[in-house]
């Protein structure tokens, strides 16, 4: 039986603790809070958390002597009450009794001091000279209620959705909107009117419109309309309301029509992506996020005086699209960044500066250097990479084979953040291959070998030592005498400045393998040869520190430059390269075809330097990224 109860408690739905709202609730005692109907209202249900509730407030004594009012024709300001319930501090009484009201309903609220500014630890300070510790009589008109998008946490800006609008996706900084906006008091006094003619254009993120209604806008879709009730900490002067007078509050509609998706792709406004005409799809699920082959037409253009076009694939390319796969480096770099954002069928305008444009990447004879570049591509199509779900095993290691040395390729060419990509890519997918016997096993270990060690060398090349270090012990942690692991490994510690393991990495190579003794010893020698010139460095740099007077040796060590350590790590770094096939590895290099592995080539494009840039030549498949 014990069993039986401890696994139902076990099982059993763990309540919600308390919120503060329904603790406060418990001090409420029959008799302390009375309701009297004085006007009845409509609909089947009133209020309850998560609405916004917009009321006016009357209070009086019960003698009938006037306390305060919201109402302008009692001395108030006219502005009704917005709360949101669950969210807002409220009074006590009010938190109880308003949710027993409906929408247009009058009613009179006769509170003990408890339930209003006489609680003890009420959340809302008592204006100068209430009477807080009388009975009162709270007199409610409820004027409407409503579902409500909280939209900054102190309640300055709530949204209410009057239309539900199409998609998921909102504007943001830099997008370009385009909306039928009007603005209210909360009197209902019409202030400014924007609905006729075209739509308000404006750039998210300049200032041109209110602070808050920007941060509305912000929640809403396309063809979405609302009513957004901004606060007066949250109008901001702008074009579209250069004057903002003592309002409490603005209630804006707004009909969100249009926006434009403009991304800048590298924060800093140089690189900037502008949809001109939406695709199909779900944006980014249906984007060409993963590495895919690519479909495209696109025109160039000299952003100078003249905004020469360079290239039209239309026209230059026989009017057939460019074809290319992604992640290997065969496009400038922010053309590519910007068409994996794009959707298919979707055309965006790219403006691009010289270092993501031509400068690191062949250029046309007809694009001078530095020259600033936008891009008119349109997203025909594109395929994404073979899954490898239920391949044999020979099938997927000629993939993987494929993948390899695409990143051999981008090694060699210096692109060493495109090779580790490749390298990476495969060793996840390698995660679900199961191999079925002894010799698979083993073809597979080396396979996974190699790639861990080509994934070093690039960490190596990028100048991160530590991390090319750990990638190698994922290979001696199951192999403590792998030969190239140890090498590999010297030569990340040697380039770190920690001498005395690459020594034993090296030393313990030419023990397990007579035959590489002269390539450890010339490492070895290397070696010396570092430890030397840094010793010889820290000599010259201390020369005199120490016969220098006590007061003298602070100056004499501040004259030690930090920069040229680091100059001089950054040379160890350099001169830390093995002359070898693309992973940088000696004679017996990591990037060697594996034992009986089916070599397959990789397509190719040409890139040429007259009008023909793009042009895809021989292209008939794509390597699987």
């Amino acid at each position: 039986m014990d069993t039986k109860e401890d696994t139902e408690q076990e099982y059993a739905p763990k309540k919600k603790p308390p919120s503060e709202d329904e603790k406060r609730k418990k001090k409420i005692v029959p008799g302390s809070l009375m309701k009297a109907l004085i006007r009845t209202g409509g609909g089947d249900s009133g209020p309850s958390d998560g609405d916004q509730v917009i009321y006016h407030c009357i209070i009086r004594t019960l003698d009938g002597v006037l306390v305060e009012s919201t109402r302008s024709e009692h001395g108030g300001r006219g502005t009704p009450i917005r709360n949101v319930l669950g969210k807002s501090k409220m009074l006590l009484g009010l938190l109880e009794g308003i949710p027993t009201m409906l929408k247009g309903e009058v009613a009179m609220f006769k509170m003990k001091p408890q339930l209003h500014y006489g609680e003890d630890d009420c959340p809302i300070f008592a204006p100068d000279g209430f009477p807080k510790d009388v009975e009162l009589h709270f007199e409610i008109e409820l004027i409407d209620f409503f579902k409500a998008k909280v939209v900054t946490d102190d309640l300055g800006v709530v949204k209410k959705v009057v239309r539900e609008g199409q998609g998921w996706e909102c504007p943001r900084e830099p997008y370009e909107v385009k909306a039928w906006i009007s603005a209210k008091t909360a009197t209902g006094k019409l202030i400014m009117s924007h609905t006729e003619g075209e739509p308000y254009f404006f750039t998210f993120g300049k200032s041109e419109v209110p602070k808050g209604l920007e941060m509305g806008i912000g929640t809403m879709v396309r063809e979405e309309k609302a009513v957004l009730y901004v606060t007066s900490q949250y109008l901001s002067v702008s074009p579209l309301m250069p004057l903002i007078e003592d309002y409490d509050e603005v209630q804006f509609e707004v009909e969100l029509v249009h926006f434009v998706q403009v991304r800048d792709m590298l924060g800093d406004g140089r690189l900037i992506k502008r949809r001109i005409r939406d695709g199909k799809g779900d944006f980014p699920m249906d984007c060409p996020l993963h590495d895919s082959l690519l479909r495209v037409h696109y025109k160039g253009t000299v952003l100078n005086e003249e905004k020469r076009v360079f290239y039209d694939t239309r026209i230059d390319n026989d009017g057939q699209p460019l074809e290319f796969c992604s992640g290997e480096g065969l496009v400038p770099e922010g053309f590519e960044m910007s068409v994996r954002l794009m959707l298919p069928g979707e055309i965006s305008l790219v403006t691009c500066p010289p270092d993501y444009a031509y400068d690191k990447f062949p250029r046309p004879l007809n694009v001078p250097e530095g020259s600033q570049i936008q891009w008119e591509i349109e997203l025909l199509g594109f395929e994404m990479p073979k899954d490898w779900t239920g391949l044999d095993f020979k099938t997927i290691m000629n993939e993987a084979e494929n993948i390899r040395n695409t990143g051999n390729r981008l090694y060699k060419e210096g692109k060493y953040e495109l090779a580790k990509a490749k390298y990476e890519k495969v060793l996840r997918e390698f995660n679900h291959v199961n191999p079925q016997d002894d010799e698979e096993g083993k073809f597979f270990s080396d396979t996974r070998n190699l790639l861990h060690l080509n994934v070093s060398a690039c960490y190596l090349k990028l100048g991160e030592c530590r991390k090319a270090i750990e990638t190698c012990n994922k290979v001696l942690e199951a192999n403590p005498a792998h030969v190239k692991g140890l090498y590999r490994r010297g030569m990340a510690y040697m380039t770190a400045g920690d001498f005395e393991e690459a020594k034993a990495d090296f030393q313990m190579m030419m023990k397990v393998d007579k035959s590489i003794e002269s390539d450890a010893t010339a490492a070895l020698q290397k070696l010396k040869q570092k430890e030397q010139e840094v010793e010889k460095k820290a000599r010259k740099q201390f020369k005199g520190l120490f016969d220098k007077k006590p007061g003298e040796i602070a100056e004499a060590k501040a004259d030690v430059d930090a920069d040229q350590i680091t100059s001089e790590s950054q040379r160890l770094i350099g001169d830390g390269e093995v002359h070898g096939d693309s992973d940088g590895t000696s004679s017996e290099d990591s990037h060697e075809v594996p034992p009986d592995a089916h070599k397959s080539g990789w397509f190719s494009l040409f890139w040429p330097t007259g009008r023909r840039l793009f042009s895809a030549i021989g292209l008939n498949r794509c390597t699987i990224l």
